[in-house]
Formats: structure tokens, C-alpha cells, sequence
């Protein structure tokens, strides 16, 4: 097997807090690093893409779901220390559910529609870290 290299600089990465009928969805990391946490669903931006077509490529891939981006709700550092983790730079939009049902790829293994004031009430549910501030960051420019 191949040594992994990681990358000498930040990464650039777009997450959606995605709402519809006042809950927001929640998706379960497949994968380390962040195995077995929920988070939103997002990932890397390519070269050339911009934020929005980062986004929407991300949801479409990993939920199959078809999103309004609304606008940009919060922004996210992770560090190479937080768990293994390279540098990422995680930009986090909030989006409307526009059409279809979640059908997620293999990096995900779960998803949950949940009403934003019950997060803090979860506490069977590991989150990513600074989750709970960028949903309600996002559900305010969602109006919620």
C-alpha cells in the first residue's frame, strides 16, 4: 500500500447546512478522519470550481439531493492536530432542499432530518466539532 502523502498547504473545503420543513440534515462520516461523526455533508473544492459549484457537486455526490445555496453562514479551521486531520479551511452555507430524497455514497452511513434547537439535546450523537454553531448561523439566513 502507498504511503499517503499529505498536502504541504490548507485545503479549501464547502459544507451545507441543508433545511427543509425547519429540520437540517445531518450525515454520518464512513471514513476516518472523522469516522463515525455527523456532520453536513460538503468536501473539497477543485481547482477551478467555484464555492457554489464545490457545493452543490458535494450534496449531489455524497446525498443526491438538489439544494438552493442561500449564503455563506460560517467559516471553519481544522488543524492537523485535531485527530489526524489535515489543514482545512471549511467554508459552511446555508441551503434550502429543493428536490429529491437522500441516497448517500460510500462516505457516508447514515443521515438524520433534525430540528436545530434539538441538537443540543443529542448527546448520543457524536458532532463534529463547531457543528452546532454553524447550523444556527445558517438558520438564521434561512430565517429560521
Amino acid at each position: 500500500m502507498p504511503a499517503v502523502i499529505q498536502p504541504t498547504h490548507p485545503q479549501l473545503a464547502v459544507s451545507a447546512a441543508i433545511f427543509r420543513d425547519g429540520k437540517v440534515l445531518l450525515v454520518r462520516r464512513a471514513r476516518s478522519p472523522a469516522k463515525g461523526f455527523y456532520s453536513l455533508p460538503g468536501g473539497r473544492v477543485e481547482f477551478g470550481e467555484s464555492l457554489h459549484q464545490a457545493l452543490a457537486r458535494e450534496v449531489e455526490e455524497e446525498t443526491g439531493l438538489a439544494i438552493e445555496i442561500i449564503g455563506l453562514a460560517s467559516w471553519r479551521e481544522v488543524l492537523p492536530a485535531a485527530a489526524g486531520a489535515g489543514h482545512y479551511l471549511i467554508m459552511s452555507f446555508a441551503a434550502r432542499w429543493v428536490a429529491k430524497e437522500p441516497a448517500l455514497n460510500d462516505e457516508l452511513d447514515d443521515y438524520r432530518w433534525i430540528a436545530p434547537d434539538a441538537l443540543a439535546g443529542l448527546g448520543d450523537l457524536k458532532l463534529t466539532g463547531g457543528l452546532e454553531e454553524v447550523i444556527e448561523s445558517a438558520g438564521r439566513l434561512i430565517g429560521l
